[in-house]
């Protein structure tokens, strides 16, 4: 891993959400959501702040000893978020690390994969993918809400979407996944500072807004996107349904 690059951990959170409002202040297992994300990362750096547009989430992070700043509600994504609370935390450090603030399981390992990603200097962009395991349900690879990517030989994304990518000609679909290596995106980035600078400055892209995810934007403009390999399955919480579920899995590992 590069020890020369400093990096920061940013955990963008907000108050408001469509399908599960107050989500980062939710319990889960006698501690917030928020807490359990920030101590899960500040096991791998000593710098990490949430970003967030509410007062609640912030005294919430102070209150457990954790950083937080304020940022503006008007922000589109958690790209932005980042932009922001990296400049308001004095924008010292090379790499910014965007944590998604509803992933309360995240682990170590895969937060050094997206680190080590930036021992290549050409490396603009990082992110993690999971191989799709062929004894899954096809159903599970055909979601629309679990991206997939397609990658090079180098590791370095070529292309995002909900759909299923690449199509296998000839076969059945049930077939695809045991004749062809399938990866899901696992949410988290991380940017060197000068390319998120210029990344939140891009207006939105055709492609961007086609299948509605930013990182096509990214690529859209010439950016690398570096992939780590993770085959941790961690939970993200998007709806209460999937808290409850985080509680029981929560039970089952303690």
């Amino acid at each position: 891993m590069n020890e020369k690059l400093s990096f920061i951990g940013i955990i963008p959170a907000r108050y408001a959400s469509t399908r599960f409002p107050g989500k980062p202040l939710a319990m889960l297992g006698g501690m917030t959501m928020i807490q359990r994300v920030y101590t899960q990362v500040s096991k791998v750096l000593d710098r990490v702040v949430v970003a967030t547009d509410d007062d609640r989430i912030l005294a919430a992070v102070e209150a457990f000893g954790g950083k937080a700043v304020m940022t503006s509600t008007e922000h589109r994504s958690g790209t932005d978020r980042c932009q922001e609370a990296y400049m308001k935390n004095g924008g010292h450090e090379d790499v910014i690390i965007n944590i998604q603030g509803d992933e309360p399981f995240i682990q170590p390992d895969q937060l050094q994969a997206i680190m080590a990603c930036f021992d290549d200097a050409g490396t603009d962009i990082a992110t993690l993918v999971r191989p799709f395991d062929p004894s899954r349900p096809y159903s599970e690879l055909e979601n629309p809400n679990s991206p997939k990517v397609v990658l090079d030989s180098k590791m370095r994304a070529r292309y995002f979407s909900r759909s299923v990518i690449p199509f296998v000609r000839g076969k059945e679909r049930e077939q695809w996944p045991a004749l062809t290596q399938y990866y899901t995106h696992v949410g988290m980035y991380a940017y060197r500072a000068q390319v998120l600078a210029e990344i939140t400055r891009l207006p939105q892209s055709p492609l961007e807004l086609a299948e509605s995810l930013e990182q096509l934007r990214w690529l859209e403009n010439g950016y690398t996107i570096q992939a780590g390999i993770t085959t941790t399955a961690t939970i993200g919480i998007d709806t209460p349904e999937d808290l409850q579920r985080a509680e029981q899995y929560l039970r089952q590992i303690q």
